[in-house]
């Protein structure tokens, strides 16, 4: 049986909080020479009452407007800031929703790479006859994670949520995945606190970074320069492998799109692969990272921009937390 993305949709909060914003609460700080070299300027962040359940259920229900819900029959959600260690956020959104009890539903602990780990076991499902029609939903809230005197994090990350179809076809529209990980690298990208090994500290000693920002053991640390060297040691060779395996050549892909980790990290990776301007995206300006969904969201405003079309092969590429990665060409 073969797959293709039927749909999607994509939520993002009201409020935003712009540079100009940060700025105000950073006066000391350049606001404006960092948004430079990270790409990004404003970005959108969930109120403190709503959770990524909550934005991955507004998704799903834009995507209602169009797409018949009863004819999904299995969950795939996507987050690493759920509502509850459990129960799985997927089997209260199949209640929110009011999908069928015989709906499959379960969570993936995933961060960038998520969307693509969810194609492949969409794909693998419907391979299997498992399932018909798969909703995949990519739901985060990264702004919670984050000290609020830690600014180099606060400018790169923000919240939304995407739903995407994927649904049985007579063609195959999603090719071979690459997929990889190196857990060696899992301290670079880490909320020490919080799980069953190291409990939520309400007394955590107060970390000063190397720019003056401040974080504890309870909130998300990121080493910027050991992701980047993670990121171009290994991606370019994961795009080459994707390639081969789906039996292509690079001048074969009409349109890239790449995890949207920031303005720097892509602007080398398309140098490095020789990819022109017109064959990649970049929309983190007014999003920043938001994490599994920045793929999704790259690609549904490339379909209503009108930048990839019916027939056009792209090839979708994460990574990041973890250290995991994983790779794929579609057919539109």
């Amino acid at each position: 049986m073969s797959a293709s993305i039927k749909q999607i949709e994509y939520f993002l909060p009201e409020k935003v909080l712009s540079n100009e914003g940060l700025q105000q609460e950073f006066p000391d700080r350049d606001v404006a020479k960092m948004a430079k070299k990270i790409g990004v300027f404003s970005r959108h962040i969930a109120l403190e009452t709503q959770t990524a359940l909550d934005l991955g259920e507004a998704a799903c229900k834009k995507l209602f407007e169009t797409y018949d819900k009863n004819k999904i029959d299995f969950i795939v959600l996507c987050t690493q800031s759920p509502d509850y260690y459990l129960p799985t956020s997927a089997c209260l959104l199949q209640e929110r929703l009011g999908l069928s009890n015989k709906v499959g539903a379960f969570d993936i602990n995933q961060g960038c790479s998520g969307f693509i780990y969810g194609l492949t076991i969409a794909k693998g499902f419907i391979s299997a006859g498992v399932a018909n029609n798969v909703l995949l939903v990519m739901a985060e809230t990264y702004s919670k994670h984050l000290n609020s005197k830690d600014l180099g994090n606060r400018m790169i990350f923000g919240d939304g949520a995407s739903a995407i179809i994927v649904e049985k076809s007579e063609n195959q529209q999603i090719g071979d995945f690459v997929l990889g990980t190196n857990g060696e690298g899992y301290g670079n990208l880490i909320v020490p606190n919080g799980g069953m090994k190291c409990r939520y500290d309400h007394k955590a000693e107060v970390i000063i970074g190397t720019r003056n920002e401040e974080r504890t053991a309870n909130d998300l640390y990121m080493n910027g320069s050991e992701i980047f060297y993670f990121v171009s040691k290994q991606i370019p060779g994961v795009v080459e492998q994707t390639l081969k395996k789906n039996k292509l050549e690079q001048s074969d892909i009409d349109f890239f799109i790449f995890h949207q980790a920031n303005e720097y990290m892509i602007s080398f990776l398309t140098k490095k692969l020789k990819i022109s301007k017109d064959k990649y995206y970049n929309n983190i300006g007014d999003l920043g990272n938001t994490v599994s969904s920045t793929i999704p969201i790259a690609l549904k405003r490339c379909i209503v921009n009108g930048l990839v079309k019916k027939g056009d092969k792209i090839m979708l590429c994460g990574f990041g937390v973890g250290y995991s990665w994983g790779s794929v060409v579609i057919e539109l």
